[in-house]
């Protein structure tokens, strides 16, 4: 009993400074807010997949994904890897655009990009992605299908300007809405080829929201969208000054300010224009 009285408070005191090691490094969960979509698995890693709403939808969307090693169950910090969405149809294969994979700011295993889906692979048949990557010199590649579903509201669009080159166009912000002047955010892309859809530079997309239920009311403060270096997309001001359903009436002019596709919204003539995105909230 002597021995235990001076033990107790030795041991006491090596359960603190045990607990406060300054050595000890906080777990952080790098997948914090996303929702795992799929896993895609080959004979040596696991990729998932991440979305804040755990799905892919037409239109824009914001993708994370880490890689697994099967052997030691650890998450790999540094990684060469490159991607390709690819649609299979009865006649034709396609892609779609996208952004490179690159690593998220300080983070050591979550890598992320974009892609912009321009239409539905519902039974998973359709749409499949392929993830290239290298690590310590050795190539590695794994594919599967997956399934995009159908956007509640038109957030991309496809079509053909007056110069006969085919164009996406793409929603990306708001993506909250709100009563005020939210910053609106729009990709704007071509079809180089099939595989192929680059960024579109220096052109301009004119705004004018409108309410289809509310006698086609505009609003104010509205500004044109252009394109920034910084993110490579077009910026503007939209007002949204009631909740419902807007109609974003667009016209896309090039670099020498010629309408490529859209028309003005002229009141008891021109209801809408030919191109448009559509907000609800």
């Amino acid at each position: 009993m002597k021995n235990l009285k001076y033990l107790l408070p030795i041991l006491f005191v090596f359960t603190i400074f045990t607990a406060c090691d300054p050595t000890d490094e906080p777990v952080i969960d790098e997948t914090e807010n996303l929702i795992k979509v799929q896993e895609f698995r080959n004979e040596t890693h696991i990729i998932e997949v991440y979305t804040e709403s755990g799905n892919f939808y037409t239109g824009y969307n914001n993708i994370s994904i880490r890689i697994k090693d099967n052997a030691t169950q650890k998450y790999l910090k540094n990684i060469a890897i490159n991607w390709m969405p690819t649609m299979q149809m009865p006649t034709m294969t396609h892609s779609c655009p996208k952004s490179e994979l690159t690593k998220v700011n300080e983070s050591t295993t979550l890598y992320n990009g974009y892609t912009v889906f321009q239409m539905t692979g519902l039974d998973a048949s359709g749409w499949s992605l392929k993830f290239m990557y290298t690590i310590d010199g050795v190539d590695y590649m794994v594919q599967d299908t997956i399934m995009v579903l159908q956007s509640t509201r038109q957030n991309v669009t496809t079509f053909t300007g007056t110069d006969s080159v085919k164009y996406i166009m793409a929603l990306i912000e708001p993506n909250n809405p709100k009563i005020a002047i939210n910053d609106m955010v729009v990709g704007l892309y071509k079809m180089e080829n099939m595989m192929s859809f680059p960024v579109v530079e220096n052109y301009t997309i004119t705004l004018d929201p409108r309410m289809p239920s509310m006698g086609n009311h505009s609003s104010p403060n509205n500004t044109d969208l252009t394109y920034s270096m910084v993110d490579s997309m077009y910026h503007g001001d939209l007002s949204l000054t009631m909740t419902g359903y807007w109609k974003l009436n667009l016209k896309l002019l090039d670099a020498q300010n010629t309408v490529l596709k859209g028309e003005d919204i002229v009141d008891g003539m021109v209801e809408q224009s030919s191109l448009y995105l559509e907000i609800e909230f």
